[in-house]
């Protein structure tokens, strides 16, 4: 090919034309915003390589579907990371709201309706000293914190916003999402024993000890839904609700527990144990200064998002919504709806009530949520039996 217009190199194909197309016939909207945009900047490359070297092999190489499947895959990853870190900031401002709205004061300002004030935050936080203790073990000190932020992020990317919306096709996606989202307690521990700190190390260990107490009701309850819904795939499990109604009517209890251990979970007041200013001054985190302390927060956050998320997959029907079909064109924006509703009452709780003491979380989680949670899931049994459902 000699001289050519750049309208030649750059051509808007049907992604699910190529032929290293990963998703099968399942459309993907990421994938394809990230095709689009390889296709303008590796057509564009090819086009002035050769405008320069007219017929070269390079310019073919480059615009090849291998090539363009491949810098679409990393496109992809950024835009769904993107997108969730959008969702992040939008939590963090509405919790701000929330609690200025609690304590009777303005809240943020910075920026249209105060929505700037986290990007504020980071920058403030970046320009901070970057240090960390001598007497630390450095190898669990470092891989602690790059897993616990690596994994909450993972967690964010890998939640569904619609049938469209995802970033890899699993079809036990909530056991996936479940196990990812209970190391980070572990990790926690390891990160605050690493420190060489008896105030870190105490966080660590309450973390350990609290997963015993809401992990347990949070799978018996996971259980009831996937049984209720006869899958563990999400698709499924939404499919489901819209069909019949959303599981926060059979499950009442269930979602109530849920709510309570997906609080605890994400390490959220009244659960914040292992953090606890007042007491721990700042928990697992003291020793994480700086911009490390600023990514902890921000997975903290996404945390959040994904507990919230949970939430709204298995008993508020997902991104459907009644005499809708679940492949609606707002379905991306439903499900982001749904759940910073769910995260107002995430922010509510932690502006009305006072933090728990350990033993209290403790008692409560096996005493409450254990019988409750076991409760659900014979209610959930029993529909399934008489088939109701």
């Amino acid at each position: 090919m000699g001289y050519s217009s750049i309208l030649d190199w750059i051509v808007y194909n049907n992604p699910l034309d190529n032929t290293h197309y990963p998703f099968g016939d399942v459309y993907n909207l990421p994938y394809d915003i990230g095709y689009k945009l390889s296709e303008v900047l590796l057509g564009l490359l090819a086009w002035l390589i050769n405008l320069i070297v007219p017929g070269n092999c390079v310019s073919e190489f480059l615009v090849d579907d291998g090539m363009m499947n491949g810098l679409t895959l990393v496109l992809m990853a950024v835009v769904i990371f993107a997108i969730g870190f959008i969702i992040n900031l939008t939590m963090i401002w509405e919790e701000r709201k929330i609690l200025g709205r609690v304590m009777d004061r303005r809240a943020t300002k910075i920026g249209p309706l105060g929505y700037f004030q986290c990007l504020a935050d980071g920058l403030k936080t970046f320009m901070k000293e970057n240090i960390a203790p001598k007497a630390i073990d450095k190898k669990i000190y470092w891989w602690g914190l790059s897993l616990v932020i690596g994994t909450s992020v993972l967690l964010a990317c890998m939640v569904p916003l619609s049938e469209r919306w995802f970033i890899a096709d699993y079809k036990v996606g909530l056991l996936i999402l479940f196990g990812i989202f209970a190391l980070a307690p572990f990790l926690i521990l390891c990160a605050g024993w690493s420190q060489n700190n008896k105030y870190s190390l105490i966080g660590g260990m309450r973390a350990a000890e609290l997963m015993i107490s809401y992990e347990v009701p949070m799978l018996i309850i996971l259980a009831s839904t996937c049984l209720l819904a006869g899958s563990y795939g999400i698709n499924d499990i939404i499919s489901f609700q819209n069909d019949h109604m959303w599981f926060i009517v059979p499950e009442i209890i269930g979602f109530f527990v849920f709510f309570i251990c997906a609080i605890a979970e994400s390490e959220r007041v009244p659960f914040d144990l292992s953090e606890a200013e007042a007491e721990l001054v700042e928990g697992w985190q003291t020793e994480y200064a700086g911009m490390k302390w600023g990514l902890i927060m921000l997975g903290d956050y996404f945390r959040g998002y994904v507990a919230c998320a949970f939430i709204v997959i298995l008993f508020l029907g997902g991104w459907a919504i009644p005499t809708f079909p679940t492949d609606w064109w707002g379905a991306e924006i439903m499900f982001v709806l749904k759940v910073c509703f769910v995260f107002a009452f995430f922010a509510i709780a932690r502006g009305a009530m006072p933090r728990v003491r350990t033993d209290q979380i403790v008692n409560l989680g096996w005493k409450v949520l254990m019988p409750l949670a076991v409760v659900n899931l014979a209610i959930v049994v029993a529909i399934k039996m008489v088939g109701w459902m």
